[in-house]
């Protein structure tokens, strides 16, 4: 059986974004990229980027720099990064993941929010990594909302809904590093998940790990080309789209002997957002799947459960059940 899954590889070449984006009457090529952009996520939750210019290789490439240097500090610098909120602060030497080490970042688009980080990890601040950190969060921020953009302009949903999204999404930034395995037996770096918030956007370098579960139900590797990118849809979407996207579920293998540098960009709705099915996409033939959810609760349900299928568990609307 072939290991390797096969995921949509879209191209958002600047004359496409240019032609469509902002303007009073979209293209035919813009509204043809919106519309592959929501078949991926409703086929396989997740797609491969090229060649999206106002993220450079160069920019990618002092990024995964950056954070080998990071995860080089020594640990008693790396743990004093602590956050109350989950999957935020420095994790390291965990038993269950033991290669996997991260940190997360809450509102690295905010210079501020950047800078008070890499003061605390570098005694000079590490001014070159901060500038880095802030502008690549900031241009990945900028994709998701387009890729919001363009599902919405794509089912047909009007303007200010999405607008409302935009208004009620933060982001946080993980920056992540997976071990090379001692043994065939310690070689899982990613416990398999669905990711919780809207949608995530991840780079990583030369080095393969990720794994999707097919329709099938059987764990592929995605193979990631240099300068790509990956689009994850996570549970927050699935539940606004009415279970229209999927939310596929991934983890990370580790195999060989080089150490895995990745990066992702999660576009998470804020503490008091409500999750609710567009009223569009519910009809007949599409009934309600989740009732309304304020994200905080699902958010803290999912971290004192860790259930694979918590978003149907906790909720899914009466009719479904």
């Amino acid at each position: 059986m072939d290991r390797t899954a096969t995921i949509p590889v879209i191209e958002f070449s600047g004359e496409d974004i240019k032609n469509g984006r902002s303007s009073s009457s979209p293209d035919q090529r813009w509204k043809a990229l919106c519309r592959k952009v929501r078949e991926a996520c409703e086929s396989h939750g997740c797609f491969l980027l090229m060649r999206y210019d106002k993220i450079p290789t160069s920019l990618c490439e002092d990024m995964l720099v950056g954070i080998k240097s990071l995860f080089d500090l020594p640990e008693e610098t790396k743990t004093k990064y602590q956050n109350p909120k989950p999957y935020r602060s420095y994790q390291g030497k965990c038993p269950m993941v033991p290669l996997h080490e991260s940190f997360g970042i809450d509102d690295a688009t905010r210079l501020e929010a950047a800078r008070d980080f890499t003061h605390l990890m570098w005694p000079q601040g590490n001014p070159a990594f901060c500038e880095i950190l802030n502008m690549m969060s900031s241009k990945m921020l900028e994709l998701s909302f387009m890729i919001l953009e363009m599902i919405f302009e794509s089912f047909d949903i009007e303007e200010k809904k999405y607008e409302a999204l935009v208004r009620d999404s933060v982001s946080f930034l993980r920056v992540m590093k997976y071990k090379v395995p001692t043994s065939g037996d310690q070689n899982l770096g990613l416990v398999a998940h669905t990711d919780k918030n809207a949608i995530t956007i991840l780079c990583q370098n030369e080095v393969q790990g990720l794994e999707i579960v097919t329709k099938e139900g059987h764990w592929k590797q995605v193979v990631v080309p240099k300068d790509a990118l990956v689009v994850i849809v996570g549970d927050a979407l699935k539940a606004w789209s009415n279970g229209r996207l999927v939310a596929v579920k991934h983890r990370v293998v580790m195999k060989g002997e080089k150490e895995r540098y990745s990066f992702g960009l999660f576009t998470v709705p804020k503490e008091g957002a409500m999750i609710e099915a567009a009223r569009e996409l519910v009809d007949n033939e599409h009934p309600l799947l989740y009732r309304p959810f304020k994200f905080a609760d699902y958010f803290s349900y999912f971290v004192s459960n860790l259930n694979d299928d918590a978003l149907e568990i906790y909720a899914a609307s009466l009719k479904k059940r």
